[in-house]
């Protein structure tokens, strides 16, 4: 997480009751340094009955993080989510053992990972080369690695220091593409139907090796829609595609076989998200609970013109995964300098391309903008920017991604020690910016 006379036994209850009772345990090479938060944590997998599995802390302060219902699910959220997607890439396996054991501590009992992640969140690395039709990325699969053992060490009932913590696993299924046919042992498109979300669960069920999932959400639409820094729809690239309620069968079939609980939504439309809700409602097939869109201070108006309507508690109530609320890094600072150590490292500038709707934009000129409001209210950028997703009324949980341990603190510190909600004069100061610039993040 320390010598080889330690193990750390993580346990989780699983709902599943067909399972059987299995514990992962994983002895230490070296010590953890000092103030490390590995050795907190005593883990321990058990298999229970209706039960997400639960990771029990030694030495967990009392949190100050808050928990939402998602959506109508029966799923308690905490407000800050966990993202993995640098898990494998950005970072080792030893700095996401890290990562974990701090979350957990903190309280987050949510994580978030996507069959077309670099990496999927795991505790063994395993690499493959699924290269086709050119694409020479490799997939590096990160899974729960458990190991059977019919008498699991149980802890103690009545020991003050363990605190549960149901910790809510989210993975993905991608959309329509025509370039991530690695992901499938036969396709020559990725679709959104009932085979291909067989398929994309049944392989993700076995990285991440564990017998279900708590929120299953299709990565992208099957549909056309204007994505990832696109603003507007192009109605020339309307494509026919899968009914949603073919969709919607897909993900039943493996409901009522106990391999995933929810589903829900990511990068959708009002338009998208009404005729989900409207196949459940007409057809008698599972409801989405969530919407994992793009939301912070540099893009706001796509979620807020209308998604907020239709999302709200009273209309269809589904709950906002805000993804992005740091705008991949913008909304750090790190990239006003370009010559700045931290910018010449982040990954804007490691992975040409990547989010370069905020490198070809206003973002700089805006983010600028936010960092005197920051200032002048005695914030950093980054309090800022995470106090603001934090506040939102719809946001049910904000996902914050690191590629240090510096930065993972940074940002659960922001949403512990910074000012709830944050005061009306600060709230003012950053409507005056986003009236005058909107969303700068636009290609």
């Amino acid at each position: 997480m320390a010598s080889s006379s330690s193990a750390l036994s993580i346990t989780a209850f699983l709902h599943d009751s067909r399972s059987s009772t299995r514990i992962l345990s994983r002895r230490q090479s070296s010590s953890p340094p000092e103030g490390g938060r590995n050795l907190a944590l005593l883990w321990k997998w058990k298999r229970k009955k209706k039960c997400s599995f639960v990771v029990f802390s030694e030495k967990r302060q009392e949190n100050a993080l808050q928990y939402k219902k998602l959506g109508d699910s029966d799923l308690v959220i905490s407000e800050i989510t966990l993202g993995t997607m640098t898990f494998g890439e950005q970072n080792t396996e030893k700095e996401a053992h890290e990562q974990l054991s701090y979350s957990f501590e903190r309280g987050i009992n949510a994580l978030d990972t996507a069959e077309v992640f670099s990496i999927v969140f795991s505790f063994a690395l395993k690499v493959s080369n699924p290269s086709k039709k050119g694409d020479t990325r490799k997939d590096r699969s990160l899974y729960w690695k458990l190991a059977e053992d019919s008498t699991p060490r149980q802890a103690q009932a009545d020991s003050k220091m363990l605190q549960p913590i149901r910790v809510i696993l989210a993975t993905k299924v991608a959309g329509y593409s025509e370039r991530s046919t690695y992901l499938r042992d036969n396709s020559k498109v990725v679709r959104v139907d009932a085979a291909n979300i067989k398929e994309s669960v049944e392989k993700s069920l076995k990285r991440l090796n564990t017998d279900y999932i708590d929120l299953l959400q299709i990565h992208w639409p099957d549909r056309y829609v204007a994505l990832f820094g696109e603003y507007v729809y192009d109605p020339s690239k309307w494509r026919s595609s899968v009914p949603v309620a073919e969709q919607l069968r897909g993900f039943q079939e493996l409901i009522d076989q106990g391999k995933v609980r929810y589903i829900g939504v990511s990068n959708e439309t009002s338009y998208g998200v009404m005729e989900f809700v409207h196949a459940a409602k007409v057809e008698g097939l599972p409801k989405i609970v969530s919407i994992q869109n793009n939301y912070s201070l540099l893009v706001r108006c796509k979620f807020e013109l209308d998604l907020v309507e239709v999302c709200h508690p009273n209309n269809c109530n589904i709950g906002l995964l805000a993804y992005s609320p740091l705008a991949g890094g913008a909304l750090s600072g790190k990239y006003l300098d370009t010559n700045s150590e931290a910018a010449k490292i982040g990954r804007f500038n490691l992975f040409p391309g990547y989010m370069e709707r905020y490198n070809k934009s206003m973002s700089k000129e805006v983010t600028a903008k936010y960092v005197e409001v920051a200032k002048k209210h005695g914030l950093s950028l980054v309090e800022l920017a995470l106090a603001f997703a934090r506040d939102r009324p719809f946001v049910t949980s904000s996902i914050i991604g690191a590629t240090t341990m510096e930065q993972l603190r940074e940002d659960i510190d922001a949403f512990l020690t910074t000012e709830r909600p944050l005061p009306p004069e600060v709230v003012s100061d950053i409507e005056n910016v986003f009236k005058r610039y909107k969303d700068p993040a636009i290609d």
